[in-house]
């Protein structure tokens, strides 16, 4: 119970942040910089434990802070446009809401596990985290243009299943490092990673899927 509380007031704060880093650009470059900072200290700090030969640590490194550079530039390129802003926030809170509906369906229901390599998630959350992903897309996408299609709930999916391979590519670095969390920046979801770890592959994926196929 103790733990669901920080993990509602931390969420709640970061639904805030969100809605300042819509509206104030400022706030979105800070936020893309602080962020970004933290996350690769964690990734060193993952990938530390895991590879002992420093040209093999070197270069995954090396790759990380490339992609997350051009993943915050492009966000931030992007967001410049109104429009684009929109679809991006719309993928991003269906992000949100894959994990979210893994979180809370795989607790209820439970049932077989998923993987080997990440244990507390189960074949039921997956699922659910498909039809929160879906559903909500769904609505931001008819709030913004009073128009829904089956395309709009397909891209919904697709970017809940790129927002779970992203989640459990970073469960398997985890594992092999034998930690929990890449760290306690968040109470009660853990580090920066632990929460940008299906974003980093569900929003550009999703969003190219919607820029492809909408």
């Amino acid at each position: 119970m103790k733990n669901l509380k920080k993990r509602t007031l931390t969420a709640f704060s970061l639904i805030i942040l969100l809605a300042l880093i819509f509206k104030y650009k400022l706030i979105l470059l800070s936020s893309l910089l602080i962020l970004g900072i933290l996350a690769i200290i964690e990734f060193f700090n993952l990938t530390k434990n895991i590879l002992r030969n420093k040209l093999n640590y070197f270069f995954l490194n090396l790759i990380f802070i490339i992609y997350l550079f051009i993943f915050s530039l492009m966000f931030f390129i992007f967001s410049n446009s109104y429009e684009l802003k929109i679809i991006l926030f719309c993928i991003l809170f269906a992000c949100i809401a894959s994990d979210t509906g893994g979180y809370i369906i795989g607790n209820l229901i439970g049932g077989p596990k998923l993987a080997k390599i990440s244990p507390k998630k189960t074949i039921s959350g997956a699922i659910g985290s498909i039809i929160f992903s879906s559903i909500i897309f769904s609505i931001l996408i008819y709030f913004f243009s009073n128009n829904i299609n089956f395309i709009v709930m397909i891209i919904g999916a697709f970017t809940s299943l790129a927002c779970q391979l992203g989640d459990l590519f970073f469960s398997y670095l985890k594992r092999k490092a034998k930690i929990k969390d890449t760290g306690n920046f968040l109470p009660g979801h853990g580090g920066v990673l632990d929460r940008l770890d299906g974003i980093l592959i569900g929003l550009p994926l999703g969003y190219f899927g919607f820029i492809l196929f909408y």
